[in-house]
């Protein structure tokens, strides 16, 4: 019996090393195969840096000084005085697609660091992160922006997992921490992660939980119970860009951030851009293709962009400049749409008005309102209206909103004010108003324009073709404030108008800087009507063309200056 257990034991271990023989060998060999797999791509990853192309010209031209960043230059004020301080604030840049909203945030980190009195400092990083490309695990297991938790259940969880330890993940808040953390889209981050960022922002650390965290186990390592007790630290700074609008964007991020806002580039800035884009690539170009780049570009990229492919023909044709055809043939086969430029007419006509808008971010835009009045019988006048003015559907932070136009308010409002404050019966006329240009209309600054060209209708009288205006009208014919008026005044002066009209209390003495243009602030309707109406012995024959191109308009009775 007890040579059998013997020889029994003698197996075993015979068994148990061969085991652990093939165990070693297979470790070895896999080993061998892991150096063997690891120096072949290796291999495959450094022939790989050795091949490097041109930089490309969107990268090559990327603004290195604030001075580069064309036609931001209030907006880069702004952003100086909010994070360049000794207290530097929390930011949101509103803009359109390549107007350097990302470029101004990265100088304004390094202009911020040379500053003594600036918190910033060498170690100061600046993380960028795209909010459209963020995507988080709603267990908690990754995310990249406030970071996570990696639970010991997990794959991959190293030393911490394998002793049953939860690894707290750093993200990109806590990477920030003393720096600047740039989001891109921002209106685009999901409202669970904004409510995350809120919360971070507010307490200036980041907190985690995790059912495998004990206070009270000894085997918890320090590190461990620092974070999960004090929080990773994350006191940052955001730079937030969005090309929406600031209604479209959460209220709560909103009221913690400075608001700054980058406009839209006109034709010279965009030439500006194409120019030194030029340079940057040692191209010549002709001074007309400049031209025609402002007409068709609609930012700083599609600028470039032109001038890279032109650059390209003129290359491969073997030419040492860029012409005018180029850039043309450019546009129209990259589909690339005309700019529209609203210019004032010589021309004074009846019922018609340049109204004064704003579309986007601060875009100004000089918009045709037009009004007929068509005399009827029996009090059964019609109100029609017309232009882009129907209800839109606005998806706002995760909600849904249907807004109707307040235009047809606007009108109301215009139509009763005609009726108390000159005493006619609008019910006598077939009322048409027409917004012409293919704008979205909407909000209450409409209101003046609509009164002056249903005036103008009703009277029989021309409003001066080198006038515009903006204002709300009320049922006494009180003009109130309305928003954006500086860009208005900034759109009608490049339509070529003399004389702009505004509420009175918008006026301020910045308008005197226009050389070309009068702008003035009127409390009511009456002072309106003396600035815009042509007088009654105007030349006859604008008279007559006026009347050719209001045809079925009526003067009505009754209607007193």
């Amino acid at each position: 019996m007890y040579n059998i257990i013997i020889l029994v034991e003698i197996i075993f271990n015979i068994i148990i090393g061969v085991y652990f023989f093939y165990a070693l060998k297979n470790q070895q060999f896999n080993k061998i195969s892991i150096d063997r797999e690891n120096k072949k791509e290796l291999e495959k990853l450094n022939d790989m840096k050795k091949i490097k192309l041109s930089i490309p010209l969107c990268e090559e031209s990327r603004p290195k000084t604030f001075e580069e960043i064309v036609g931001q230059a209030n907006g880069i004020k702004t952003l100086k005085a909010s994070i360049c301080g000794p207290n530097p604030q929390h930011v949101i840049i509103y803009g359109p697609p390549g107007v350097g909203k990302t470029a101004a945030a990265r100088l304004a980190l390094e202009y911020a660091k040379t500053c003594a009195y600036s918190p910033f400092n060498d170690k100061s990083k600046f993380v960028e992160i795209d909010a459209t490309t963020l995507r988080f695990d709603e267990r908690g297991i990754a995310d990249p922006l406030i970071g996570s938790v990696h639970d010991p259940i997990y794959q991959g969880a190293g030393k911490f997992g394998n002793a049953g330890i939860p690894q707290p993940k750093m993200g990109a808040v806590s990477k920030a921490h003393g720096g600047v953390l740039f989001i891109d889209e921002i209106g685009e981050l999901n409202p669970i992660e904004m409510n995350k960022l809120l919360k971070v922002m507010e307490d200036r650390k980041v907190f985690f939980d995790s059912a495998y965290y004990n206070s009270s186990s000894e085997n918890m390592p320090e590190y461990i119970r620092e974070v999960f007790e004090e929080g990773f630290p994350a006191d940052f700074r955001l730079i937030g860009a969005t090309t929406k609008s600031p209604e479209e964007i959460n209220p709560a991020i909103r009221s913690r951030c400075i608001e700054i806002f980058f406009k839209s580039l006109d034709s010279e800035e965009i030439k500006i851009v194409a120019k030194n884009a030029a340079k940057n690539i040692s191209v010549n170009i002709e001074p007309k293709a400049l031209d025609i780049i402002g007409m068709y570009a609609s930012n700083g990229r599609d600028a470039i962009n032109l001038i890279q492919l032109a650059c390209g023909i003129v290359i491969n044709e073997n030419r040492g400049r860029i012409e005018a055809e180029d850039i043309l043939w450019v546009a129209e086969n990259g589909r690339y749409s005309l700019r529209s430029y609203k210019k004032l007419s010589d021309i004074s006509r009846i019922g018609c008005v340049n109204g004064l808008g704003v579309f986007g971010i601060d875009n100004g835009i000089v918009m045709d309102v037009e009004a007929t009045a068509v005399k009827v019988n029996n009090l059964k006048g019609d109100l029609k209206i017309t232009g882009v003015i129907e209800e839109e559907e606005i998806d706002s932070y995760n909600k849904k909103i249907k807004k109707k136009s307040s235009i047809m308010s606007s009108a109301q409002n215009a139509i009763s004010m005609i009726e108390n404050v000159f005493q006619v019966n609008i019910r006598n006329y077939d009322v048409h108003i027409d917004f012409q240009g293919g704008y979205a209309v909407d909000g209450p600054s409409a209101g003046v324009s609509i009164a002056c060209a249903l005036f103008s209708a009703l009277k029989g009288r021309a409003i001066k073709s080198r006038v515009a205006m903006t204002g709300e009208i009320t049922l006494n014919g009180m003009v109130k404030p309305v928003g954006g008026v500086t860009s208005k005044v900034m759109a009608a002066a490049k339509a070529g108008a003399e004389l702009v009209i505004i509420p009175y209390e918008n006026w301020n003495e910045s308008f005197n800087k226009y050389e070309n243009i009068k702008v003035i602030g009127v409390k009511n309707i009456h002072e309106i009507l003396k600035c815009v109406l042509v007088e009654k012995e105007f030349d006859d024959k604008e008279v007559e063309l006026s009347k050719q191109n209001t045809k079925h308009v009526l003067t009505a009775d009754g209607i007193n200056m």
